[in-house]
């Protein structure tokens, strides 16, 4: 028997590694092609200086210096207590960062609870690669999914969230975080969706492998709501089996330049969005032209979307 079956058999871990399931090594290799890709490095960040650079990067994406997103000392509770922070690098500059705690227990899931990429490496896939890294890290825990928020107004991360990353709509929260005074959310109700990404779906395996998983809209959508020649949100009709709910093209400049039409829009996708789910409806995909899918019937190759 060598020292190391002897420690094994006594419950000590040893450096002896079992080999890991065929879908744990795809993940990883996902994950490793999406940074290659985005010419970062996206690790860990466990060192005090480095979880510094991820407090000053979130404060500058959100323009919060003097009240930070997320704060030096959480973020060490948090490593300390082995949840997840990850940051993609370029050298050894830190270009986006990804902030994860665990549910509760019985729940087996991460919440992803902020998530940011530098303006200088926009437009690189920085943040695919990173929550392909998130994902990576935490199949290898034995979690099976992730769940976070995001504004159902900015188009980009629905078509990134439901499309590029497949992660499925489960509920609307309506102003979830109350006030957010700062540069992207201004002074806008904080409504958020949630979505919950299942690690181990078929359609995130392909997502992960770069094919996006698009909802396919139909000749027979009903338009519930529509953008109208001032920019301003349209109501339509909300008895299709299938609904486009639109969404403001940038919704982040409207609120800087149009504080009101924002509100407007808030207000807009909140109502036509919960009254076609409390119908029977749900969520199943975005389209960048139309906006969310809706869809009466429901589809059990998606099931436990937003409902």
């Amino acid at each position: 028997m060598t020292s190391g079956e002897n420690l094994a058999s006594m419950g000590v871990v040893t450096n002896v590694t079992a080999p890991r399931a065929p879908d744990l090594d795809l993940a990883v290799q996902a994950a490793d092609a999406a940074a290659l890709a985005a010419g970062v490095s996206v690790r860990e960040v466990l060192d005090l200086q480095e979880l510094g650079l991820v407090v000053d990067l979130f404060a500058t994406i959100w323009g919060r210096d003097e009240n930070p997103p997320v704060t030096l000392e959480l973020l060490r509770a948090f490593t300390k207590a082995g949840n997840y922070v990850g940051g993609a690098f370029e050298g050894g500059r830190l270009v986006g960062a990804c902030v994860g705690f665990f549910h509760a227990p019985a729940e087996d899931a991460l919440h992803s609870h902020i998530a940011g990429v530098s303006s200088t490496a926009v437009g690189r896939s920085v943040g695919f690669a990173l929550k392909l890294h998130q994902r990576s890290w935490a199949l290898l825990r034995g979690v099976s999914e992730i769940a976070w928020t995001y504004d159902p107004l900015v188009s980009r991360n629905a078509h990134f969230n439901l499309v590029k990353l497949g992660a499925l709509p489960a509920e609307y929260l309506p102003n979830f975080y109350g006030a957010m005074p700062d540069r992207i959310n201004g002074a806008d109700d904080s409504d958020r969706l949630l979505v919950r990404w299942p690690l181990r779906s078929a359609e995130v395996q392909a997502a992960a492998s770069g094919d996006a998983v698009r909802e396919p809209v139909g000749p027979n959508a009903v338009v519930a709501l529509s953008v109208g020649p001032d920019g301003l949100p349209v109501r339509g009709r909300l008895d299709g089996d299938t609904s486009l709910v639109a969404v403001p093209a940038d919704i982040e400049t409207l609120r800087r330049v149009d504080p009101q039409a924002a509100q407007q829009w808030r207000h807009a996708v909140r109502e036509v969005l919960t009254e076609l789910v409390a119908d029977g409806s749900r969520i199943t995909g975005f389209d960048r032209t139309g906006g969310y899918v809706v869809r009466r019937t429901p589809d059990p190759l998606r099931d436990g979307a937003l409902r």
